[in-house]
C-alpha cells in the first residue's frame, strides 16, 4: 500500500471548484471551537491580567509572575544563546531586511486636473501585536518574519507575544527572547493562545501596575483556538489571516529526485499531525520512487510518529496527472501555502503559477530555505486562501490614505458632474454640498 494515498486524474482534470472540494486538505472547523474561546475572550475583557494568568496556569501549566518579560531576561537570553544559532538568526534577519526593504511603498501624488490632486499616503499601523507560537515546536523564525516587515513599514510600537513555558519559569522560550533582543524588540509578553489575542485587543494592567497597551493589528500563526479568537475580535482588531495547518504541494515530473521530494514532504509533515503534504506528478514512476523514499526516511526522522500520521491523514496524498500542464491546473486549484516546482524548465513552469503563498523553484529552493534564510516571508495564506490573499509583508503594516486637494476652480469645473451623479442616486444634498460653495450657482 502506498504511503501517500493516490488520486488518479490522468485523462481528466475536473473543474477548479470540483478539485477544491475533493483534493486532500485538513478539515479545520473554527466555528466548532468558538463556544470554547468566547468565555476566554470575555474573561480577559472583564478581568484583564488576573484572567490571563489563570488561563496560563490552566493551559500552560505555569502562572507567570507578570505578563511583560523583564528587559534583563531578554538580554540574558541573548547572552546565553548558542553562537551558531545567533549567527543563523543574524543571517536570517539580514536577508529578510534586504527583501522587505524593497517592498516599502512611497507616497504618490497624481494631478487629476490642474489644481486637483489625489495623493496616496502610506501610513504605518500605530501599534501591532506579533505572535510567536510555542506549542509542538519553538519558532524564533516567526519572530523574524513578523518583526522585520513591521519595523520596515515604520510601525512605532510593537509587542511580541509567546506562551509562557513551565520549563523556563513562566517565560517564553529563551530562543524566542533572544530573537526579540537581536531585533531590538523591547516589549515581550508571556501569554499565548486565545487569551493573548484578547489581551492584545483589550489591553490591561500588569501585576506591577504597568499598563499593557492594546494594539491595532495582530499578525502571526497559531493554533485553532488563537484563530477562533482572531475571528471573534476581528473589527476591534485588524488581523493578518485565519491561519490553518501548514501545507506543501510539490509539482514534479520524472526529472525530480525522489529523495528530495520525500524529504520535502516530510519536512512539512514534521510541523504537526494535521500538516498537509501533497505530491502532484505526471510520473507514476516518480510516485512509486517517492513512496520507497518515504518509507526509508520517515523511520529515520526524529518525529517519525507525527510525520507518519500527517502523511497518512486525509490532508496528504499523491495526485497523478497526465501532463505538467494538467498538474498546473491542479496546483492552481489547490492554492498551496508552499508550492515547490521540481520539473524540467522549472523557472518557466513556476512563472505560470497563479495561486500559491510562495513558489520554490527547482531542486535547490526547498521550503526549508524559505522558512529560515531565503529572505522571503514564511507567514503565508493556508487552506486555499492563496487564491485571493497574500502572505505577510511590509504592506500588511501599512494603510493607504487618499488625500484629496482641489482648488476652487478645479472644483467648479467638475461641479455639474458631481451634481448630476448625486441626483442620479437621489442624494441631492451631496450636490448641494458642492454648489453651496459657489454663490453664483
Amino acid at each position: 500500500m502506498p504511503m501517500l494515498s493516490r488520486t488518479d486524474l490522468r485523462g481528466h482534470v475536473p473543474s477548479p471548484a470540483h478539485l477544491r472540494a475533493t483534493m486532500p486538505r485538513a478539515e479545520v472547523d473554527v466555528d466548532a471551537v468558538l463556544h470554547q474561546v468566547r468565555p476566554i475572550v470575555d474573561a480577559v475583557r472583564d478581568r484583564g491580567v488576573p484572567a490571563v494568568l489563570e488561563f496560563a496556569e490552566k493551559f500552560d501549566r505555569i502562572r507567570p509572575g507578570s505578563v511583560r518579560v523583564p528587559a534583563d531576561r531578554l538580554a540574558q537570553a541573548l547572552a546565553d544563546l548558542d553562537p551558531r544559532v545567533r549567527e543563523a538568526l543574524e543571517e536570517s534577519i539580514a536577508r529578510a531586511r534586504k527583501v522587505h526593504a524593497d517592498q516599502r511603498r512611497t507616497d504618490k501624488t497624481t494631478e487629476v486636473v490642474p489644481g486637483g490632486t489625489v495623493t496616496e499616503r502610506w501610513v504605518p499601523v500605530g501599534r501591532v501585536g506579533l505572535y510567536a507560537p510555542g506549542g509542538l515546536a519553538v519558532y524564533p523564525s516567526s519572530v523574524v518574519m513578523n518583526v522585520v516587515p513591521a519595523q520596515t513599514a515604520g510601525v512605532g510600537s510593537l509587542v511580541v507575544c509567546s506562551p509562557p513555558q513551565a520549563e523556563h519559569g513562566g517565560l517564553p522560550h529563551p530562543t524566542i527572547l533572544a530573537a526579540c533582543a537581536l531585533l531590538d524588540v523591547e516589549e515581550v509578553w508571556a501569554v499565548g493562545g486565545a487569551q493573548a489575542i484578547a489581551l492584545l485587543a483589550y489591553g490591561g494592567v500588569d501585576t506591577d501596575g504597568a499598563e499593557l497597551e492594546a494594539v491595532d493589528l495582530v499578525t502571526g500563526p497559531g493554533n485553532i483556538y488563537m484563530t477562533a479568537a482572531k475571528r471573534l475580535l476581528r473589527g476591534l482588531l485588524g488581523i493578518d489571516a485565519e491561519a490553518g495547518p501548514t501545507e506543501i504541494a510539490i509539482l514534479a515530473d520524472d526529472t525530480a529526485d525522489p529523495a528530495h521530494v520525500a524529504a520535502d514532504l516530510i519536512s512539512q509533515a514534521e510541523h504537526d499531525t494535521l500538516a498537509a503534504s501533497v505530491l502532484v506528478t505526471d510520473s507514476e514512476r516518480l510516485a512509486d520512487a517517492v513512496d520507497i523514499e518515504l518509507r526509508k526516511q520517515v523511520g529515520a526522522t526524529k518525529h517519525s510518529a507525527r510525520v507518519a500520521e500527517a502523511l497518512a491523514g486525509r490532508q496528504s496524498g499523491c495526485i497523478l496527472v497526465s501532463t505538467v500542464d494538467d498538474g498546473l491546473r491542479v496546483v492552481d486549484a489547490y492554492a498551496a501555502e508552499h508550492l515547490e516546482i521540481q520539473t524540467a524548465d522549472a523557472r518557466a513552469v513556476a512563472a505560470r503559477v497563479r495561486n500559491a503563498g510562495a513558489v520554490f523553484v527547482g531542486a535547490y529552493a526547498p521550503v526549508s530555505l524559505g522558512d529560515y534564510c531565503a529572505g522571503s516571508n514564511h507567514v503565508l495564506p493556508t487552506g486555499g486562501c492563496a487564491r485571493h490573499s497574500s502572505g505577510l509583508s511590509v504592506q500588511t503594516f501599512l494603510r493607504g490614505i487618499h488625500v484629496i486637494d482641489y482648488t476652487e476652480d478645479a472644483l467648479r469645473d467638475v461641479a455639474d458632474k458631481v451634481v448630476a451623479l448625486a441626483n442620479a442616486e437621489d442624494l441631492p444634498a451631496h450636490g448641494q454640498a458642492v454648489t453651496a460653495r459657489f454663490k453664483d450657482a
